[in-house]
């Protein structure tokens, strides 16, 4: 997908194309005639030549079960995304991958490093 035309070229068309014709300022600066035509519906309209935002929301199947997964979390802080993924499979009918679930809780700072537990060492520091 191609990204919009900036901010200034779209303001510099519709400077152009309210003293000449839309056709000569779309030629102009090297636009669409319908490209130089639509901007100045738009500013008749909404007053303003802005491009719209690109691209999708970003949502997550699991946003509507954010409420329990947080409820899993505080109800048992070590829990494991294995047996998240059984719980959300068993209660709520959902099957998520172990990257989706991760991948939601670190968007949202429900994750920390598990360490496993060593001795500490015999030595000084170094």
């Amino acid at each position: 997908m191609g990204r919009p035309y900036s901010q200034d070229l779209r303001e510099r068309v519709v400077e152009a194309a309210a003293t000449t014709s839309r056709r000569q300022a779309a030629a102009r600066f090297g636009v669409g005639v319908a490209t130089s035509i639509r901007w100045m519906a738009a500013l008749t309209t909404t007053g303003t030549v802005a491009a719209r935002p690109q691209g999708r929301a970003r949502r997550s199947k699991l946003d509507p079960h954010e409420a329990f997964l947080r409820g899993l979390i505080d109800a048992k802080d070590d829990i494991t995304l294995e047996e998240m993924r059984a719980r959300l499979r068993d209660e709520h009918d959902l099957t998520v991958g172990l990257g989706t679930l991760w991948t939601f809780l670190d968007a949202r700072d429900l994750t920390y490093k598990k360490r496993q537990h060593t001795p500490p060492s015999r030595i000084d520091r170094t």
